[in-house]
Formats: C-alpha cells, sequence, structure tokens
C-alpha cells in the first residue's frame, strides 16, 4: 500500500467527522429541518461515509513533504 494510501486513510476520519458536523449543524439549524431529523441525521452520516474517501484521496499528497518543496519560492 502506497504512502498516499496511508495519509488518505488516517485523513479520511477527520473529514468524514467534519463532514457530518457540517450536515448535523445544518439539520439541526434550520427548523425546517429539524423537524424531518430522524431521516436527514441518518443521511448526513451515510453522506458523510461516502464522501470522505474521495476528498481524503484527493488532499492526501497535499500533506507530504515533498509537494511543498516545489512550490516554495526561492528567498532573493
Amino acid at each position: 500500500m502506497s504512502i498516499r494510501f496511508h495519509i488518505a486513510a488516517l485523513l479520511s476520519i477527520v473529514v468524514n467527522a467534519v463532514v457530518f458536523g457540517i450536515g448535523a449543524i445544518t439539520v439541526l439549524s434550520v427548523p425546517s429541518l429539524a423537524l424531518e431529523a430522524k431521516m436527514l441525521l441518518p443521511l448526513c452520516v451515510a453522506t458523510s461515509l461516502i464522501v470522505a474517501p474521495p476528498i481524503s484521496w484527493w488532499f492526501a499528497p497535499r500533506l507530504r513533504n515533498r509537494y511543498w518543496r516545489q512550490r516554495t519560492p526561492t528567498h532573493v
């Protein structure tokens, strides 16, 4: 397994929590959505589980040191 996979696996947990938190706060903050919370909160859980791995896979290379070495300008 690649380094990217390991970083994405660890990052997926954090991304899952953030995506679920955004969805849960949205559902519970909007009064019209709060009435349907019994259906929408499990939907937030499922959505966050589906969306987290692709986001983590996209973000993982940006957490590697070699990504930043190429992008930092040289000091003049």
